[in-house]
């Protein structure tokens, strides 16, 4: 496979690309603009930041998989390379405990003035009056909004502090998920307002999509304590900027990673009155950038890359979970055209083939196709796949509508 990496990546992982068999180029100069021009050729793109537009997607004659090497993936048109049939496929957890340390870090510094205290010594002022006034971590309420792995690795660090977490209820939570916030002893809210209106300190770490935009806004900022901390280490258009201002006038103080404005460029002037806020405390958008999560994160860009090799798809984003109305499984003899004779017979009469897997038992001479259609195949139609030869069974189960 060709391959083109848009952004950096670690030179041994490339090296095990390489010595796979695939071509590759590093273009880390690139731009969302610059991308439609070069990705003719390409079977696989690799990206961080670099956005990938429609127009790349549509320039692509021979793209078969995005990588986003992080966890989110709102810097790719998942839709549009849903429709021309790309994988898009992101690398989510190995970042988190990089993510969850720079959010307790711009914590603490909030709490104990770090940074000013940095800023005063270096410039040779003493200002222990000022310093020493700090109300402490220990024992105060945390809300953590959004428990995924960064969420979880971030209230488990609150714990280890003495913090209260609080978090919002979300029956959906795994059971392995559960009992750590159990062992935390931490305290469910119905709804963020009210989550908002128990703690001392809110921490967002959440997807941008929809119903995330804006979260932070004049809604929960107006439950929030007098001298509540707000931190936001996930994606800058969480933030109502006008919201956000004003509650940083009244007193709010808040850690920032992500702005909603931030610039493209790695290097550069930036000019935000929210960054530049006396109440913010804000950092580049670095969350992910240690050497341990960026070596993590391109362990699995490679292993993504190598499964694609023999047909695996890990961690894809934009492929259904289920589709079609009815499963059908065909035992079959590992027999050359068996399947084909049954996707035809499936054609005839109508069905459409959702999705399909084949595999094949231990020794070779058996597979089963488990087969998602469109459709109610009857008992007839059954009978007519069970006449054909070399198909040794086949199973009809219909899926009720609301398991859909």
């Amino acid at each position: 496979m060709r391959i083109l990496f848009a952004d950096k990546f670690p030179a041994d992982q490339m090296a095990r690309i390489a010595d796979r068999g695939h071509e590759y180029e590093v273009r880390p100069d690139l731009t969302a603009a610059a991308l439609p021009d070069v990705i003719t050729g390409f079977d696989v793109l690799i990206v961080r930041s670099t956005e990938v537009t429609a127009d790349t997607l549509h320039a692509a004659d021979a793209l078969e998989l995005v990588v986003r090497a992080g966890a989110g993936y709102n810097t790719i048109d998942v839709a549009a390379a849903a429709e021309r049939g790309i994988h898009v496929c992101n690398v989510p957890g190995k970042n988190a405990v990089a993510v969850a340390e720079l959010a307790f870090g711009l914590l603490l510094s909030i709490d104990r003035n770090i940074p000013d205290n940095v800023i005063d010594l270096r410039a040779g002022k003493w200002d222990k009056s000022r310093y020493q006034r700090a109300q402490g971590l220990c024992g105060r309420a945390v809300g953590v909004v959004g428990v995924g792995a960064i969420g979880m690795a971030f209230a488990e660090r609150a714990h280890a502090f003495g913090m209260k977490v609080h978090v919002m209820a979300n029956s959906e939570r795994s059971a392995g998920k559960v009992q750590r916030l159990a062992a935390m002893g931490a305290s469910y809210h119905d709804g963020l307002l009210d989550l908002a209106d128990a703690v001392d300190v809110v921490s967002f770490h959440v997807p941008a999509d929809p119903t995330t935009e804006g979260i932070i806004g004049t809604a929960l900022l107006s439950r929030l304590r007098p001298g509540a901390i707000v931190l936001n280490t996930s994606r800058g258009n969480l933030v109502d900027e006008s919201a956000l201002l004003a509650a940083l006038d009244s007193g709010i103080r808040v850690g920032l990673d992500v702005y909603p404005d931030e610039p493209a460029f790695g290097v550069g002037d930036y000019s935000s009155e929210l960054a530049q806020h006396q109440n913010a405390y804000g950092t580049h958008h670095i969350g992910a950038s240690t050497e341990q999560a960026q070596r993590a994160i391109a362990d699995e860009v490679v292993e993504i890359v190598v499964g694609f090799e023999s047909g695996a798809v890990r961690n894809s984003v934009n492929l259904d979970s289920l589709r079609g109305t009815t499963t059908m499984v065909v035992r079959h003899s590992n027999q050359v055209g068996v399947l084909a004779g049954v996707l035809g017979s499936l054609r005839k009469a109508g069905f459409n083939v959702e999705q399909m897997e084949n595999r094949v038992f231990s020794g070779g001479s058996a597979a089963a196709a488990t087969i998602q259609i469109t459709g109610t195949p009857d008992d007839e139609f059954r009978s007519e796949l069970m006449a054909m030869p070399d198909v040794l069974g086949v199973s009809v189960k219909h899926r009720a509508e609301e398991a859909l």
